[in-house]
């Protein structure tokens, strides 16, 4: 008996610490260290990408751009539904709702992905002239949608990374949920996607 308990503890700290450790992995925070170490300057956008949780992810951008850390918001993603609106306006909307000004709002409603999400980001991007960015997304998405918009804006745009601070589908103790892993496990295989293609 006193081997199965070993045994079964032993499991659990390891899916534990694997899980704290993917985790950690999966979320960068760059932002966040800038802001502690007060070596961040004002970016010029807070670029919020569709999908997950996406009304976590324009709350964390609009407070970015309400505490004066990001001037714009730029909001990516096509329609889910392609009889309705983009997700971009319904990012957009909600910002506006939460008292972000129309002007300082851009879209870009046609990226299905997040490789489109950079792409064509990186057009608006480019042709604003922006020198930095804070990337928002959802924590278990954060580290490849930065690898992508960093290979998108090719070293030109600063581009830091900051997870949304909370999520529904993810949270500090995902490994307990079948979500959290398959989210993981997805995002660990377009991790490895990105590398090889």
């Amino acid at each position: 008996m006193k081997k199965i308990v070993i045994v079964i503890i032993t499991i659990l700290l390891i899916v534990v610490g694997g899980g704290i450790a993917l985790g950690v992995f999966l979320a960068p925070n760059d932002l966040k260290k800038c802001l502690e170490d007060k070596t961040c300057q004002t970016f010029d956008a807070a670029v919020v990408i569709s999908g997950g949780d996406t009304n976590a992810r324009v709350d964390e951008a609009v407070r970015l751009y309400k505490d004066g850390v990001a001037l714009k918001l730029l909001v990516s993603g096509a329609a889910a539904d392609k009889e309705g609106p983009s997700n971009a306006m319904v990012m957009r909307d909600y910002a506006l709702s939460l008292g972000v000004p129309i002007g300082d709002i851009i879209l870009e409603e046609a990226a299905v992905d997040t490789r489109e999400n950079a792409d064509f980001s990186a057009r608006i991007i480019r042709e604003n002239g922006w020198r930095n960015i804070v990337l928002v997304t959802s924590a278990y998405h954060q580290r490849r949608a930065s690898m992508e918009f960093s290979r998108a804006l090719g070293g030109e745009v600063q581009v830091l990374s900051h997870p949304t601070r909370s999520d529904r589908s993810w949270s500090s103790v995902w490994w307990l949920t079948p979500t959290g892993w398959w989210l993981a496990i997805s995002e660990l295989t377009g991790i490895v996607w990105f590398n090889v293609r």
